[in-house]
């Protein structure tokens, strides 16, 4: 393997957000080198890979070599049996830090999430918060970027929603009222973003950016707006939150998958939105429209049946 300079090297590449970030700086003209766990099941075209993964330090090493820039994607939104909040967002993120310090990275590209913050009560959040405390006080250059929920091709926040709509035959659950507020934002504006921070990285220095869509849009009105897209009519019933947390801790314990768990339910404690310009103001462009962006899951649907 060639090591060049100006490097670029991504955390979480294979993931839902990741290899939306790998084609658009591969896209772009940039270097980019990718952590993976398996590199014969990576897919990912036009980029070193190195094997690895954030709970190994020497790997980090290796992949830290000669890079220019660190885009650390790397997250967990659900504990399982053998990976934990604590494991992967908090020290993870730790370890790649240190990597990053040892190798002599030039400026630290963090992806935490709305809602981040010390309330150890709401433990994804919190680990989030605390991932952010690190990278600050790393002594890097960095930029923080904190993204409402992402939507687009790849599993992610609409497939939930989508699950959700699922559950009951005639009639689809409101959490609370269904008034909690959300900026979806579209995953590829999420990875434009991140390429105008690489490709300018001394005007988003040492920077904490929240971000989202053009919309501030109730769970209400973002189900109304899935419905209309995939054709699934159904009553909307507003389930008071304890009930809600009775039956998702009951789904949490005979599905394998459920469209939500305790910990997601937690963080619906306030609204997850920012400024409806802040990604106008802060990069220039004009994110897509939930709506706009929801051709996947109606492609998704129709091939389904």
């Amino acid at each position: 393997m060639k090591w060049g300079d100006k490097m670029i090297l991504v955390t979480g590449a294979t993931g839902f957000l990741g290899r939306h970030v790998v084609k658009t700086l591969t896209n772009a003209g940039e270097k980019v080198r990718c952590l993976v766990r398996n590199p014969k099941k990576a897919d990912l075209p036009g980029v070193e890979l190195v094997q690895g993964d954030v709970t190994d330090e020497v790997s980090l090493a290796v992949a830290c070599t000669g890079v220019d820039t660190i885009i650390h994607l790397v997250a967990i939104i659900r504990e399982t049996k053998s990976t934990s909040f604590k494991d992967i967002n908090i020290k993870g993120t730790e370890n790649v830090v240190k990597a990053a310090k040892e190798s002599g990275v030039k400026h630290f590209v963090h992806i935490s999430a709305l809602g981040a913050g010390t309330n150890p009560k709401l433990k994804y959040g919190y680990s989030k918060g605390v991932a952010e405390v690190e990278v600050v006080n790393s002594g890097l250059r960095y930029t923080i970027l904190r993204p409402s929920v992402i939507f687009g091709s790849g599993f992610g926040f609409v497939d939930r929603l989508l699950q959700a709509l699922r559950m009951t035959p005639t009639v689809v659950a409101l959490p609370g009222d269904g008034s909690i507020k959300f900026q979806p934002i579209w995953v590829k504006d999420v990875a434009s973003c991140i390429l105008k921070v690489a490709q300018d990285t001394n005007k988003y220095k040492n920077r904490i950016i929240d971000i989202g869509g053009p919309e501030h849009l109730t769970y209400e009105q973002m189900m109304d707006i899935l419905m209309e897209v995939t054709g699934i009519k159904k009553a909307k019933v507003p389930v008071p939150i304890p009930l809600v947390r009775i039956a998702v801790k009951f789904m949490q314990y005979f599905m394998e998958d459920p469209p939500v768990t305790t910990v997601e339910l937690d963080q619906l404690h306030s609204d997850n939105i920012t400024s409806i310009s802040a990604v106008k103001k802060n990069f220039g462009f004009e994110p897509t429209r939930f709506a706009d962006g929801l051709e996947y899951i109606e492609y998704k649907v129709k091939n389904e049946k």
